[in-house]
């Protein structure tokens, strides 16, 4: 029985061509800043965001952590929602290894309330941690993959700057974002402090993420990547696959479509499933308070359709390990087993 894989798009697999691009890859010490292809990735994830310079760490939540630990001291404040991948999905590090205070807005809609952030933006008070960051997700995860819009997204960080605030982008899937509303990544990341983008997630390489800013901003986050026990020696055999993703970027709109299948099929049959004003490579759905999402989701595991059973909003996630025609049967296999559970 074939699987398909539907729980996220950091399932996927490195290509052919990422492989032998792995195997052949020239190498060196990264931590002596040696390494030809991690030179190579880094200035081109610098040139694609418009920033000056770039640094190659092991994940999404190592890049958030060491982007926020280089912008603020201990005790500092950090705006971000309060439904961000940064405040709910990364173990509270920037409280435990920063010493940072979580200032949280209401991000529903996939960014935060121009008023909240204001709120948090006050005189200097020796009763309050001062506000030195916003944080912003694109897309959104727990908002659908929402992708916001250009328009949006300016307005909010020219708010901050207006502010005295850095901005950092959590772009885990920036690139989504930038396919969704058919403009270039550098859009969204030429105007912030700095940004994180993940390489291991629909991009398809088995392992990495970008941070990327000024040079001074990279040097001292450097500092911080050896710190936190991320300093990378024969990197470049990983890089590799990046240099490969980031030149094939374009291919993700290939989920984009492949979700809105799903999504239409779910919907046509019957599933609640919910709407997003810029859809991306996720669909959530519905499961009402009488359905067991454990029981749902193990009868769908039978039947080789895999998703995480989370409570009354599951998400199934697009990529390229999943066909045209496993979206389709997925949706089938989805509705009848909720059906049957109702």
């Amino acid at each position: 029985m074939s699987i398909i894989d539907l729980r996220s798009d950091t399932v996927t697999k490195p290509s052919f061509e990422m492989r032998r691009a792995m195997a052949e890859a020239e190498v060196g010490d990264d931590v002596y800043q040696e390494d030809p292809t991690v030179i190579k990735l880094e200035q081109l994830a610098a040139e694609i965001t418009g920033q000056e310079a770039a640094l190659f760490v092991c994940s999404g939540t190592m890049g958030n952590i060491v982007s926020l630990l280089t912008h603020c001291n201990r005790g500092d404040g950090v705006i971000l929602g309060y439904k961000s991948h940064i405040y709910v999905n990364e173990g509270g590090g920037l409280s435990a290894l920063g010493g940072l205070v979580p200032l949280c807005v209401n991000d529903g809609d996939g960014i935060p309330k121009p008023e909240e952030v204001l709120s948090f933006c006050r005189p200097e008070n020796v009763h309050y941690a001062p506000a030195k960051l916003l944080c912003l997700e694109n897309t959104h995860n727990a908002c659908g993959g929402v992708a916001i819009s250009p328009e949006d997204f300016s307005s909010m960080v020219s708010l901050a700057r207006n502010r005295g605030l850095s901005v950092h982008l959590d772009g885990a899937r920036i690139f989504n974002a930038a396919i969704a509303w058919g403009v270039e990544p550098i859009v969204y990341t030429e105007s912030v402090d700095s940004v994180q983008f993940c390489l291991s997630k629909g991009l398809g390489t088995p392992i990495g993420s970008l941070i990327c800013g000024s040079k001074d901003y990279i040097r001292r986050a450097r500092h911080w990547r050896k710190r936190v026990g991320g300093g990378l020696r024969q990197a470049g055999v990983i890089a590799a696959a990046g240099i490969i993703a980031l030149r094939n970027y374009p291919d993700l709109r290939h989920d984009h479509e492949k979700a809105k299948i799903l999504k239409d099929r779910l919907t046509s049959e019957g599933v609640k499933v919910v709407e997003v004003s810029k859809p991306t490579n996720m669909v959530y759905f519905d499961v009402e308070s009488s359905v067991d999402e454990a029981l749902l989701a193990e009868k769908c595991r039978q039947r080789g359709v895999l998703f995480n059973p989370t409570p009354e909003k599951i998400r199934l996630v697009t990529h390229r390990g999943v066909s045209f025609e496993d979206v389709e049967k997925a949706a089938k296999v989805i509705a009848e087993e909720l059906c049957r559970l109702r």
